[in-house]
């Protein structure tokens, strides 16, 4: 019908938008022309590029030959998540744009956009090429970053680029300390350090391991995640490193004439996404969690 396919092309510019603003990992999503369709179903295609250094130059015959190797190296993408929603007709009379968008809505903002940090930060956690951990206090949270920042410019880690993603009580701690009050008399919030955007991340998307949730076996009926392993305290990530891919991210609309089960409009939404970091730049992702309990293996 073509005021169900109208309502579709009308939200789902907004449903995009406000995904972006409620995901914290949003930056990190790589740029189309970088991704291509993979040989394989569920895989995409990311270019890497490798060349070789200088050597001497030979007055009689020249320069000496350098190659390029320009490689699509190829990625399976494994998170293909979904959820379908009813809402009754006569629940729905007046407005269907007012129920849909603040089901859409909160949908994104309660459950979507911390699944996909989750994952996202928990995945990078695993991949840094540089860790530590510590439960950080006021006078150490500015050592521990500037150790992580010392780690990342010995592995020639362009200071373009970076960004410092924090949890909720690390930038306390940051404002908090000497340093900070030095720094930033003026204002006690702050979007940058050292010269990299500061993004907070709530400590329940911030976490070193996640369990997804399959939304149907007896105990996981109500999806999304479940956060195990550490709380990460601050994770610098050189954007260029990673790459975020949302491959497939659309919602369905099914008007109650449509709908073979209820006298009631259906909304499917289904996201289809990674992330990845190429193995030649694993050293673009520091993490910091807190220590491991006594006790565990973390």
């Amino acid at each position: 019908m073509a005021n169900t396919i109208d309502l579709a092309q009308k939200f789902l510019p907004l449903l995009d938008e406000k995904l972006a603003v409620e995901a914290k990992s949003s930056i990190l999503n790589a740029p189309e022309e970088f991704v291509r369709e993979g040989a394989r179903a569920g895989s995409v295609l990311i270019p890497t590029m490798e060349l070789q250094g200088l050597g001497d130059y030979n007055r009689a015959t020249g320069f000496p030959q350098g190659d390029v190797t320009l490689e699509w190296q190829e990625f399976a993408l494994t998170q293909d998540r979904g959820r379908t929603f009813m809402i009754d007709a006569m629940d729905n009379e007046e407005s269907v744009g007012v129920a849909f968008g603040r089901l859409a809505g909160e949908f994104l903002r309660a459950y979507v956009a911390p699944e996909i940090d989750a994952y996202r930060f928990a995945t990078l956690a695993n991949a840094a090429g540089n860790s530590d951990a510590a439960d950080l206090a006021v006078a150490t949270v500015i050592g521990a970053i500037d150790t992580a920042i010392t780690t990342l410019d010995d592995a020639e880690v362009p200071e373009e680029g970076r960004i410092l993603f924090v949890s909720p009580t690390v930038y306390n701690l940051i404002k908090q300390s000497d340093a900070y009050v030095r720094l930033y008399k003026q204002d006690r919030n702050f979007e940058e350090f050292d010269g990299m955007p500061v993004i907070k991340v709530p400590q329940g998307r911030f976490v070193s391991e996640i369990n997804m949730l399959d939304g149907v076996t007896t105990g996981q009926e109500d999806g999304g995640y479940a956060a195990d392993g550490v709380d990460i305290n601050f994770m610098i990530v050189w954007k260029p490193a990673v790459l975020g891919v949302v491959k497939h991210a659309v919602p369905r609309i099914f008007a109650p004439q449509e709908n073979q089960t209820a006298d009631a409009w259906k909304f499917d939404y289904r996201i289809y996404h990674d992330i990845f970091v190429p193995a030649n730049k694993l050293d673009g992702v520091y993490v910091h969690t807190k220590a491991a309990p006594a006790g565990t293996d973390d």
